[in-house]
């Protein structure tokens, strides 16, 4: 097995998927963004709103198109570079990605066009649906990719048949409730919720700031402080419930985060900072709050949360139960009939994947040594001082968004938009939620890692038969494409924001006489 392919497949797909979630948040908080925007509009009836919603719609369409044709080449490349893996699980993991594109994604793809062009043919609650139900489809769409990702993290719903060698579906049900994948999914939308909100009050801030289309930047301000404020919190909330399902589900990921190497007793304390090191698998200079992981994690002062070494020693029993399994239906391949392989295999089919992490060593896990069985053991402990760090970036940006919007709001309701320290601030607060939607994708699929499906699948075993210089020449071409496209992105968003929300058709200044408010002197 040449590794150099799997760690480029893993390289070729992690810049792929960074590269489309750059679009995904912004188009998943602008989506319901503009309901709010358009909702007043009917609501009051005056054009400011509609002249608002159309503005900022222009640049959800922009982003918008980006996105969709990021993630179409994703998909592709389950098939491309990571051929085993469709083979494996194809019967599960297809099924949402199905779904998604027959449902969520023609639903949006069909009224974002009657979103862009049916303003003067529609009438305003019409209209008004449509940009609800682009909203709806642009979630829906988030729902079912998130579905098949938390089955990625928590397998369940489905097992392995040895008849046919592959992973089957049994349990639908179990697939789409499943518990990480709905944690996931409202944090990710929040995320997104928190992204877009900042992006709106950053523009109208920077508007603001050159006394340029006030009475519109003031009325955008206002709704991204209230939508981001809500959105923050629920962030925060509902990341804790992420953290809550680990505890059951992902345990290695936890510790890991945790940089907690040993057990402690319960309640276990929550490191502010601390220099994880792999070398030494110890947590250098740490500084811990008392109880708090445990009360996060557990819901109690009882619960324990297990260190990383209880961890290896856990995987190291369930290697020695996978390779029971795996002599098993080496027996079945046999002899289907095998009723005594079939028995064995029944007894320890949870475990038949840890064995697969022997394959790193030996083509046969039931020859490997008692050294590779405990490397294998370690090998499913991941990077922990990435692990450590990208989760306190992360949840750093996180609290500062909150008091972010705090101050934003309250001077949003207290029609204080001269504060032109705040609107700098705004500014420059807009890459952040970026930063930390990237990081929590990667403490994500880096925390699961060494398995493609948690527990199921190594990742090293989930590649297509391809060469190095095959996945270099893809590298570097999509490289290039998207850094165009990148570039071409941004170009259209400054040239939509520096014209501002100027109708096509209509005056080149939007006043409304009844705000009362009088333009920023410019800088």
């Amino acid at each position: 097995m040449d590794m150099a392919v799997v760690e480029l497949s893993r390289l070729q797909f992690a810049l792929t998927a960074l590269y489309h979630f750059l679009f995904v948040p912004l188009t998943l908080g602008l989506s319901f963004m503009l309901v709010i925007m358009e909702s007043i509009y009917v609501m009051t009836g005056r054009e400011i709103w509609r002249t608002i919603t159309r503005f900022w719609g222009k640049l959800f369409g922009i982003n918008f198109v980006l996105g969709v044709s990021t993630g179409i080449t994703m998909e592709f490349e389950f098939g491309t570079n990571w051929s085993y893996f469709a083979h494996y699980v194809g019967d599960i993991f297809g099924a949402p990605l199905a779904i998604e594109g027959l449902m969520a994604f023609f639903m949006e793809a069909t009224f974002v066009g009657l979103m862009f062009f049916g303003w003067d043919k529609l009438s305003k609650q019409a209209h008004l649906f449509v940009t609800f139900m682009v909203a709806l489809g642009t979630n829906l769409s988030a729902l079912w990719i998130l579905i098949a990702n938390g089955w990625m993290q928590h397998p369940v719903g489905a097992r392995f048949n040895p008849d046919t060698m592959r992973m089957e579906v049994h349990d639908f049900m179990a697939v789409l409730f499943n518990p990480v994948a709905q944690a996931k999914f409202v944090h990710t939308v929040s995320a997104g919720y928190v992204c877009a909100s900042v992006f709106v009050l950053g523009v109208s801030s920077y508007y603001l700031l050159r006394g340029k289309w006030t009475a519109i930047a003031k009325r955008s301000f206002t709704v991204a402080a209230a939508f981001g404020l809500a959105s923050s919190l629920s962030v925060v909330v509902l990341g804790d419930e992420s953290g809550y399902a680990l505890t059951d589900n992902q345990k290695m990921k936890l510790a890991a985060l945790e940089g907690m190497w040993h057990t402690e007793a319960a309640p276990a304390g929550l490191s502010l900072i601390g220099f994880p090191s792999m070398k030494d698998k110890e947590t250098h200079f740490e500084v811990k709050v008392p109880y708090v992981l445990g009360l996060i994690s557990t819901r109690s002062l009882t619960g324990e949360v297990t260190g990383i070494e209880d961890l290896v020693g856990r995987a190291n029993q369930r290697i020695a139960s996978g390779i029971v399994a795996y002599d098993a239906v080496e027996k079945l391949k046999v002899n289907r009939t095998d009723i005594a392989a079939r028995e064995q295999f029944e007894l320890h089919k949870q475990d038949l994947g840890y064995a697969m992490l022997l394959k790193r060593y030996t083509d046969d896990p039931r020859k490997a040594t008692l050294a590779q069985k405990e490397q294998a053991a370690w090998d499913t402990v991941p990077h922990v001082p990435v692990m450590f760090w990208l989760f306190r970036a992360m949840a750093a940006i996180g609290v500062y968004l909150i008091g972010f919007f705090g101050v934003a709001f309250v001077l949003a309701t207290m029609r204080r938009f001269d504060c032109r320290k705040f609107l700098k601030l705004a500014v420059f607060t807009i890459p952040l939620p970026w930063i930390a939607i990237e990081a929590g994708w990667m403490l994500a699929e880096l925390g699961r890692q060494p398995w493609a499906i948690d527990g199921v699948l190594p990742t090293f075993l989930g590649v297509s038969s391809l060469t190095v210089a095959q996945i270099w020449t893809t590298i570097v071409g999509f490289t290039l494409l998207y850094g165009v496209l990148a570039v071409i992105e941004v170009k259209l968003m400054l040239a939509a924001i520096r014209k501002g929300p100027i109708e096509d058709h209509g005056p080149a200044h939007v006043q409304d006489t009844r705000d009362g408010y009088a333009p920023l002197p410019a800088e």
